[in-house]
């Protein structure tokens, strides 16, 4: 068998509660960890915001490599 690199490109919509639009992009991009979000009830909070739900929207692969020469 070969041996590649796939360039795997995902979009996700997210819906999150937040104080306004810039951070809940911020915590958006901080606290989701693929399609999982990785905030603790801590930071939720500290940080007056929650995260109820992702969506993949497209999820392509872009490029391959191979890497056997």
């Amino acid at each position: 068998m070969k041996k590649y690199k796939v360039e795997l490109t995902r979009t996700y919509i997210i819906t999150i509660k937040a104080l306004n639009l810039e951070l809940a992009k911020q915590y958006a991009e901080y606290y989701m960890d693929s399609s999982r979000d990785i905030s603790s009830e801590n930071d939720r909070e500290d940080k007056r915001f929650k995260i109820y739900d992702s969506e993949m929207m497209i999820n392509e692969a872009m490029e391959n490599i191979n890497t056997n020469g």
